[in-house]
């Protein structure tokens, strides 16, 4: 496009931007110009380095294997002024995904995890980011999907739209000096532990994620870009293989690999420490195993990790419990129920009963009254009439219920905290004793 156009004098439309979705893929090899100047617009969004034509063939590869779809918010009512970027580049970018969230009892819930959302400088404020979302979560509802995801870059944007806090992500520091000792030392003797390279973690991660995905209470579907991140072989920073990637492999007795652990030097902390890049661990004993052989290391005093769990194993299992250390604790998983008979349905209780809600949403997916019954830890979810022939007992929005769904908070704490309205006296509480859980929800992907 010609550079020396005079700008539009034409009258901007309310809303003068066009929203195109499309698949994040190769064809026939190459790099639709689209995809092309989709990822670049992504990557100044998030201050990422400018990726190279090899970079987004690359990304568009792995992206495609997720089935990745692709929003951008293209102006169309004025020409780019003289040495902007051209029209063909989107003022606003948003994709998702889909996978599965493990809500309990063996149940891998379809999510529809949303990802890439940027919106430029010059063009905020003006209801891009709203027309994109509320547009897809339409669509996401309409294709039967009950409950959509996120991970927020920042905090204070998503609980208008109906998301909230669902899970918390920890990062810790280990002091590793002379190892890591342990009140069991047998607990973590299951299995051996060996180096490989890191290769052998990219061929291994989908099978071993997928044991893990199945087992973990909070879990939800990794991207395939997880692969190379996991094994060092590139991120969407930088393509090109880090050198200074580690692996080690649990092996269980049998023989088979049943957790890994890759990690790093971080050479700008003192005193010298290792960074976990990831770790899996699937097996019996294959966690602790793994730790025991990062504290093993020679020269190494600090382990650090930003994706532990709020309860974690391995912090009960050490000696000197504060040689475990929390510098962090951080929302990381936000949900938003789209479908709320068919999400709360989904999920395991753990006692029966029965209560009845009313849900607001601003968005009008998840808004009503429902009772749910509960018998043998199974809920039965009834939308029930608006017309004041059923009394609800707890009042709510859709944010709050999202973040009571996993358990990350109770709805006495949310009654306390002024979120919550209770209709009728120990509502709460009996919402509290359906809703509790055993274990606390850990998602161990970024997205």
């Amino acid at each position: 496009m010609s550079t020396d156009r005079e700008p539009s004098t034409r009258h901007p439309r309310p809303f003068p931007y066009e929203l195109r979705t499309f698949p994040v893929r190769l064809v026939d090899g190459e790099v639709p110009a689209e995809v092309a100047s989709w990822t670049q617009a992504v990557a100044l969004g998030f201050y990422g380095n400018a990726p190279t034509p090899e970079d987004i063939a690359k990304f568009a590869a792995v992206e495609q294997v997720d089935g990745r779809m692709a929003t951008g918010a293209y102006l169309t009512d004025a020409a780019a002024p003289a040495g902007a970027w051209g029209p063909e580049y989107p003022v606003a970018t948003y994709a998702y995904h889909r996978k599965t969230l493990n809500v309990g009892g063996g149940t891998l819930l379809p999510v529809h995890q949303i990802t890439a959302v940027t919106v430029r400088p010059s063009h905020r404020r003006r209801g891009i980011l709203r027309a994109m979302i509320s547009s897809d979560l339409a669509q996401a509802k309409a294709a039967g999907i009950p409950i959509a995801a996120l991970t927020a870059s920042e905090a204070v944007i998503y609980g208008r739209f109906g998301f909230g806090v669902a899970t918390h992500v920890c990062q810790v520091e280990v002091a590793s000096r002379g190892g890591i000792t342990l009140l069991n030392p047998g607990a973590a003797a299951l299995g051996t532990v060996e180096v490989a390279d890191a290769l052998a973690v990219r061929d291994l991660h989908n099978e071993i994620f997928a044991r893990v995905h199945a087992a973990t209470y909070g879990s939800i579907g990794r991207h395939d870009m997880y692969r190379l991140v996991a094994s060092g072989q590139g991120n969407y920073a930088d393509m090109e293989p880090a050198k200074n990637i580690r692996a080690a492999l649990h092996y269980d007795s049998a023989g088979a690999v049943d957790g890994y652990v890759t990690y790093k030097p971080d050479d700008a902390a003192r005193p010298p420490t290792v960074k976990i890049v990831d770790l899996l661990a699937a097996g019996e004993g294959a966690y602790l195993a793994l730790w025991n052989y990062l504290g093993s290391l020679d020269l190494i005093e600090r382990v650090t990790w930003d994706m532990a769990p709020e309860v974690d194993p391995l912090e009960w299992a050490m000696a000197a419990k504060r040689d475990y250390k929390r510098t962090e604790t951080e929302d990381h998983l936000w949900l938003r129920i789209l479908d709320a008979p068919a999400a709360l349905a989904a999920r395991p209780y753990a006692a029966d009963g029965r209560v009845a809600i009313h849900v607001g949403d601003p968005l009008g997916h998840a808004s009503g009254i429902f009772r749910i019954d509960v018998v043998h830890g199974t809920a039965t979810v009834t939308r029930c009439p608006e017309d004041g022939s059923v009394a609800a007992e707890l009042s709510m929005g859709v944010s709050e219920l999202s973040s009571l769904y996993l358990g990350a908070v109770t709805a006495r704490t949310l009654l306390a905290a002024g979120r919550l309205r209770e209709e009728h006296p120990g509502a709460a509480a009996r919402f509290d004793a359906l809703f509790a859980r055993p274990d606390s929800a850990h998602s161990l992907t970024n997205f």
